[in-house]
C-alpha cells in the first residue's frame, strides 16, 4: 500500500463517516443494505474503497431517482 492511510476502518470510523451509529451500521450489515464488510474472526472491518462504492451507488440527483442507477 503506497498511502499512509490504511484502506481498512473499524465500524466506529465508518459510522461517523456515514453520519450513523455503530448500531445503525450493524443493522445495515444484518439487512444487507450497507457497504460491503470484511470479517476477521469476530471483528468487522470495512474497506474505504467499499464505503466509497456504497456512497456512489446511493448517490441520486433527485428524490424520485432510483438508487444505484447512474445517469
Amino acid at each position: 500500500m503506497a498511502s499512509d492511510q490504511p484502506d481498512t476502518a473499524l465500524p466506529r470510523e465508518v459510522a461517523k463517516a456515514l453520519f450513523t451509529t455503530e448500531s445503525g451500521l450493524a443493522q445495515m450489515r444484518y439487512r444487507g443494505t450497507g457497504p460491503k464488510f470484511v470479517k476477521v474472526g469476530h471483528r468487522v472491518l470495512y474497506r474505504w474503497s467499499d464505503v466509497r462504492a456504497y456512497l456512489d451507488a446511493n448517490t441520486v440527483q433527485r428524490t424520485d431517482d432510483p438508487r444505484g442507477v447512474s445517469a
